[in-house]
């Protein structure tokens, strides 16, 4: 018999909602669902506008599945690392924004999952982790690339080696999400905020999410010059060029604070 797949996905419009569903394992992950999850990210529509990753049941991730691991030689273990970097990279890197909604546990390779997304929504529910420091192990799902931009070294340090959990309020502070709802309320904000992003031009989402970062990690000198090639180019699609034309002829909202 075929297992059932660990990461489901449906259409909402535009949005591609994809589920995480071991809720057995507190949605922990193992390799067939990150394979589940490349399948996915290899083949979006195209006329997918933006994605929605969530857990089912009360948890995100629980992180590595670690009754799943098998010993593995130094150079197994670097592939199959390395295997779960492509996979991450593809959601990072890919061709529509992702959001994260999160509950419950977002602990390990599951943090590092979501912080492979561009925005990340938390339930008051959820809380952070990485425990591999009392497992014996390390992060190898990117977390050393992706989390010290968003909280510092010497926070993730602190995490790792002391086993603390952040709940969601302190998270927002830390920037591991955005947005923090009620629990219960985080998938409608998701797909709210898909939606929204689904509708952005197609070149400014690619400047976001390719060449934003690539900027921000640059030399200064690179990166001005490289946001200047960015804004023509942007400013030069046909999209664009509608877009400011119906702001200048007020048929586009202007910005007001709805906070």
């Amino acid at each position: 018999m075929t297992p059932a797949a660990a990461f489901t996905a449906q259409r909402q419009g535009p949005v591609l909602i994809v589920t995480l569903d071991r809720q057995a394992k507190r949605n922990a992950l193992n390799d067939p669902a990150i394979a589940d999850l490349d399948a996915i990210f290899s083949s979006l529509p195209e006329d997918v506008g933006a994605v929605v990753l969530h857990g089912a049941g009360p948890n995100f991730s629980a992180g590595l599945d670690l009754s799943e691991l098998t010993h593995r030689d130094m150079a197994q273990g670097i592939a199959h690392s390395l295997s779960w970097h492509r996979v991450f990279e593809k959601i990072q890197f890919g061709r529509v924004p992702v959001v994260a909604v999160m509950r419950g546990a977002v602990i390990g390779g599951g943090l590092e999952l979501a912080c492979a997304t561009h925005v990340r929504v938390a339930e008051r529910s959820a809380y952070y982790a990485l425990p591999e420091g009392q497992r014996g192990i390390y992060t190898g799902g990117g977390a050393s690339v992706r989390l010290p931009p968003l909280i510092g070294v010497s926070r993730m340090q602190e995490m790792m080696l002391t086993g603390r959990t952040y709940n969601a309020v302190e998270g927002l502070a830390m920037s591991l999400s955005h947005y923090v709802v009620d629990d219960g309320a985080g998938l409608a904000k998701g797909i709210e905020l898909a939606q929204k992003m689904s509708g952005n031009a197609p070149m400014t989402n690619f400047a976001l999410i390719h060449a934003l970062p690539r900027i921000a990690a640059a030399d200064p000198a690179t990166g001005f010059i490289a946001e200047a090639l960015m804004a023509s180019a942007a400013q030069e699609s046909p999209e664009a060029k509608k877009r400011l034309k119906d702001f200048l002829e007020h048929r586009a909202e202007k910005v007001v604070n709805k906070s």
